[in-house]
């Protein structure tokens, strides 16, 4: 009596482990979908609250005001159980929230040069008109 042992290998799946398996996805990404993006808006009304605090108003307002609307039209979408739009729109809204910071930062350490180089050009302004020879008047 003669015993095969080697492994025959199986290239296809029954079609109950198949339809399980398709079925386990589908609950897993619709698990997913259904879940509200709260961690999410957390983050961007951080940024958002960050970026109001470096000047975000004052030096990039568009930007600002863009980041403000994204967050109040993610929590709409929130209240209506849309957690995919929510969870976009959330996201964009802290790209623009820290968009706003990092042009607030610039604009800041502008002036901040600018006022450095205005201080240097006063002292050597100052400093010039102190190594001037004194004209007499008789001269």
């Amino acid at each position: 009596m003669i015993i095969n042992t080697t492994a025959k290998p199986r290239t296809q799946l029954p079609g109950w482990k198949l339809a399980a398996l398709a079925i386990g996805s589908g609950l897993l990404l619709a698990g997913c979908a259904g879940n509200p993006p709260s961690e999410q808006l957390a983050v961007t009304q951080a940024a958002v609250n960050s970026a109001v605090s470096a000047g975000g108003v004052e030096f990039a307002a568009v930007e600002m005001q863009a980041a403000q609307d994204k967050l109040k039209q993610a929590e709409l979408q929130l209240h209506d159980s849309n957690y995919v739009q929510a969870k976009r729109l959330a996201e964009q809204a802290e790209w623009d929230a820290r968009l706003a910071e990092r042009k607030a930062q610039a604009a800041k350490a502008e002036k901040a040069l600018q006022d450095a180089q205005q201080g240097i050009e006063e002292l050597r302004e100052e400093s010039m008109r102190g190594t001037q020879p004194a004209v007499s008047p008789g001269s």
